[in-house]
């Protein structure tokens, strides 16, 4: 109201030209007040009702500026109706316009003045010597308010020297005082001249593959590159220096994160009862995750690890505590334990994800391998069959096809089990078979950085190796639609994109550390461990393929399986895998016939050669691409 008031009183003023007496003159008449209390109370409903006055304006916008503006102006013109319906005198027209306009701009430049005030303009950035250069890529929306923060948070460890945008009509313009001074092409260059310690990514909205491209570029300037996070992120909490964080392997990988439609796994999870074996673990607690989300009756956790299930379990509290979330603690090795659990609760629906999956660990406990996978398993499904389970899911590997480990081995015994009792059984068995997956427990990036954090060297089996990768919840959510359009006795393999070179995987983890590879992180070759392929496949040539209706998804064709002689060497397994100095091997093989030995079965040499060429032939089959 004082801003209305003096602004009337300046328009009074300056048409009088500026004559105190007339002034004077003027605001002691009835008239003036009057008009004045009238235009109070107009302004003071108009704001209200506008909620102008609820606005922070330390974030305020233009908008809201120009909201101001427009509340000014309904104001003059209902004073103007009221002005003429009551006939009451007041001051001269071009007083009044005046007024208005003073009035809506004074709203303005007061609260203007606070929210500069507020921000503190004198203190600047902390000294450079206290924080190190940084580089910002991207000088839009997220930008400002990074570099905002920055310029308001004395204790962060950014310096922003330059930023860099490929928009040419920003280059030379300035953000809170920081140049932008080139396209994205110049990464390394400026990194070079600008002595760049960190480097920041603020394009939230950019493509992945755009996105890939740059911080790959970004990785070999050797500075620590980090980023914020991307729009959905924002959207769900408020972006902020907190959210600022390490690059990720997976921005690397240039490829958008696939999406699937969520409706079949709603309608097929939607009020069942679910079970997860293995739930504590890293696929099982992303199954977790993800069926939670589709309003199941009843979660079941079944696992061996109280310490992971726990976790699990607290988790899903927290984020659905609608869900029905039940944690056992039991060993899939166990039959009886496994009947009191499937007599009790009736599963509708099993993910089978417990199992041993290390590969060099199960080399040297080939026992230990087939008594968790193979008849961990064949008790399980054996426990669904029983009671009437409506749909089992195995989670299966690549390294099932053929295998030259005993993980592998086992878990294609696994895939037999299901495809043969599939036969025999009202419930529908099916397998899905995938690749490596990010961040997974064991997976090589965790262990790659404890490397790099002990100061190397980073050890890769082999200069040639690949691998797919996927990342948990990607492959989980394929998992999830593969069981919802199953039939029984599929195996259904996953497209899991481009292969991966592990030494360039490693490269640039050690980039994105902020070190040089072979100079500051040794990278060290060691050989393929027993077991490794070059190169795993998806798909064996036996299988072919079928579509689904979703091009990730594919569906190997089943092998006849002579079950005479499948459960005879079941039955021999289970009668010498107790006893350590028997060779499971030998009887794996007699089941899985494509398993193969490198350096035994054929020569190491000849094995890698034999891999290649097999791969090249396979991978025309196995991956296909859309």
């Amino acid at each position: 109201m004082a801003v209305l008031i003096l602004s009337v009183m300046f328009s009074i003023w300056m048409r009088n030209e500026f004559r105190v007496e007339a002034l004077a003159k003027e605001i002691t008449r009835g008239s003036f007040w009057l008009s004045v209390v009238v235009l109070a109370v107009i302004y003071a409903c108009v704001f209200t009702l506008s909620r102008t006055y609820q606005v922070l304006w330390e974030y305020a916008s233009m908008r809201d500026a120009c909201m101001v503006a427009v509340c000014a102006m309904s104001s003059s013109i209902a004073f103007a109706l009221i002005r003429t319906a009551l006939k009451f005198p007041y001051f001269a027209p071009s007083i009044y316009i005046m007024a208005v306009l003073l009035s809506g701009a004074g709203v303005v430049a007061v609260r203007m003045v606070l929210r500069t005030l507020r921000r503190k303009p004198w203190k600047g950035i902390t000294p450079k010597s206290n924080r190190n250069n940084t580089m910002i890529i991207g000088a839009g929306d997220a930008a400002n308010i990074l570099i905002h923060e920055i310029k308001t948070s004395p204790a962060m460890e950014y310096y922003p020297v330059c930023i860099l945008d490929d928009s040419p009509d920003k280059k030379r313009s300035t953000v809170y005082g920081v140049k932008v001074i080139g396209k994205c092409d110049k990464i390394e260059e400026v990194a070079e001249k600008y002595n760049i310690k960190t480097i920041i990514f603020a394009i939230p909205s950019a493509t992945p593959a755009r996105k890939g491209e740059i911080l790959r570029r970004c990785s070999k300037t050797g500075c620590v590159v980090k980023t914020l996070p991307s729009i959905g992120q924002m959207i769900d909490k408020k972006m902020g220096l907190s959210n600022i964080r390490s690059i990720n392997i997976e921005d690397l990988l240039g490829r958008p994160p696939i999406k699937i439609k969520l409706d079949s796994v709603m309608d097929y999870v939607s009020g069942k009862t679910v079970l997860v074996t293995g739930g504590g673990g890293s696929i099982g607690s992303e199954l977790c995750r993800q069926i939670a989300e589709h309003s199941p009756h009843k979660l079941i956790i079944f696992d061996i690890y109280e310490n992971n299930a726990y976790n699990i379990q607290n988790e899903l509290l927290r984020t659905h505590p609608e869900v029905d979330v039940k944690v056992l603690i039991g060993s899939v090795r166990d039959s009886k334990r496994l009947e009191s659990v499937f007599a009790r609760y009736h599963p509708n629906i099993v993910y089978h994800a417990a199992a041993h999956k290390h590969v060099p660990l199960m080399e040297d406990n080939p026992n230990e391998a087939v008594k968790n996978n193979v008849f961990g398993t064949l008790k399980t499904v054996r426990a669904a069959d029983k009671f009437g389970t409506e749909r089992f899911v195995l989670i299966s590997t690549d390294k099932a096809v053929n295998p030259t480990n005993i993980m592998g081995a086992t878990k294609r015994i696994c895939e037999m089990i299901v495809q043969t009792y599939n036969k025999h059984s009202d419930t529908e068995f099916v397998a899905v078979r995938f690749g490596n997956v990010l961040g997974s427990n064991g997976s090589v990036i965790p262990l790659f950085k404890d490397q790099i954090a002990n100061g190397g060297p980073v050890t890769v089996t082999h200069k040639d190796i690949i691998r797919y990768f996927m990342t948990i919840p990607e492959a989980v959510s394929l998992v999830l639609q593969a069981g919802a359009s199953a039939k029984g006795g599929e195996v259904f393999v996953l497209d899991m994109g481009e292969p991966v070179k592990i030494v360039d995987l490693a490269e640039n983890i050690i980039r994105l550390s902020g070190y040089t590879p072979y100079k500051d992180i040794d990278i060290k070759f060691i050989g393929l461990r027993p077991g490794e392929k070059l190169y795993e496949e998806l798909l064996m040539d036996e299988e072919g393929l079928e579509a689904t209706a979703n091009n990730l998804i594919h569906i190997g064709k089943p092998i006849d399986i002579n079950e005479d002689d499948f459960f005879a060497g079941l039955e021999e397994l289970s009668e010498i895998m107790y006893d350590d100095n028997a060779d499971v091997r030998r009887v794996v093989k007699k089941i899985v016939k494509t398993y193969k030995e490198p350096g035994k079965d054929t020569p190491a040499v000849t094995f890698l050669k034999k891999e290649e060429e097999m791969v090249l032939e396979s991978e025309r089959v196995a991956v296909p691409v859309e």
